[in-house]
């Protein structure tokens, strides 16, 4: 069983990224094996809704030079999903809502995807903006069909400079009743009773 992140943060070393790290030692010792995949890292072309996605149906964009037709077969594969994205100008980064548009049109036009993936949403703010994103995440997996999990409190922490998340002392308590209903989500639809 797998769990793939998406680090929406262009910071190698943000609270973000830091946050997501936390998470992995949590999912792993839990037995489920967890990949962080940093968007930072690709050069997304940006979507220009030329509907050639919903043309082929065959689940990929017509730009195939940029490593995200890969990343979205990487993403069928995996058991769940975690989304996580900082704040900029009171929305995601640039990276990361390039990827949600190219995703969404993609999987809604062709093959669902990411339909019964197990997923969670994280978010960061320094001054505002941090619900907005986290629901944003949230509406973007429940509108490919995935079952979220939710966790009280709510996995948005307030952090300027890392390692500032660690002192958002409820944030952290969400992120990890996130991962608990993650795993026991993730458990039960591979047949596991707890």
């Amino acid at each position: 069983m797998k769990v793939i992140a998406l680090n929406g943060s262009p910071r190698p070393l943000g609270n973000t990224t830091n946050i997501l790290n936390e998470m992995h030692d949590m999912f792993e010792r839990e037995g489920i094996e967890f990949e962080i995949v940093h968007l930072y890292e690709y050069q997304f072309v940006n979507c220009n809704v030329c509907m050639t996605c919903e043309i082929r149906g065959d689940g990929r964009c017509i730009d195939e030079d940029d490593g995200f037709n890969q990343l979205l077969d990487r993403l069928r594969a995996a058991d769940g999903i975690v989304m996580a994205s900082p704040t900029y100008a009171g929305a995601c980064p640039s990276v990361m809502q390039t990827f949600l548009e190219r995703t969404l049109l993609v999987f809604t036009k062709s093959d669902m995807g990411l339909r019964g993936k197990v997923g969670g949403a994280v978010a960061v703010y320094a001054q505002n903006g941090g619900s907005m994103v986290y629901n944003q995440l949230v509406d973007f997996m429940l509108s490919n069909g995935m079952l979220v999990c939710g966790a009280h409190p709510v996995p948005v922490f307030r952090a300027l400079n890392s390692p500032g998340y660690a002192d958002d002392t409820a944030a952290m308590k969400g992120v990890r009743m996130l991962v608990g209903n993650m795993v026991s989500t993730i458990m039960r639809l591979n047949g596991y009773d707890e």
